[in-house]
């Protein structure tokens, strides 16, 4: 389900050049935080995805919502303190 929606979510990725210093910048807006700047559109690209996939266990770790992005969601379940 995680990979799914990293799949998902990259697609909604927009990239522009910056003009001060020609590198790449990508965020995906759907996931306020997720961004990236490289050298090139495809170092941009990988690096974008990895933040993606932090940002992602991040939030399930301390048990925060996931926004759905093209109706994927990700739920996390409570699990009962024994």
């Amino acid at each position: 389900m995680i990979r799914k929606y990293i799949q998902t979510a990259i697609v909604h990725a927009r990239y522009k050049i910056l003009s001060d210093d020609g590198t790449f910048y990508g965020e995906i807006k759907e996931c306020p935080g997720v961004y990236s700047n490289a050298s090139t559109l495809e170092k941009c690209r990988n690096e974008l995805e990895e933040v993606l996939e932090e940002w992602v266990l991040i939030r399930i770790y301390k048990n925060l919502e996931i926004p759905p992005i093209d109706n994927i969601e990700i739920k996390i379940k409570k699990q009962a303190v024994a």
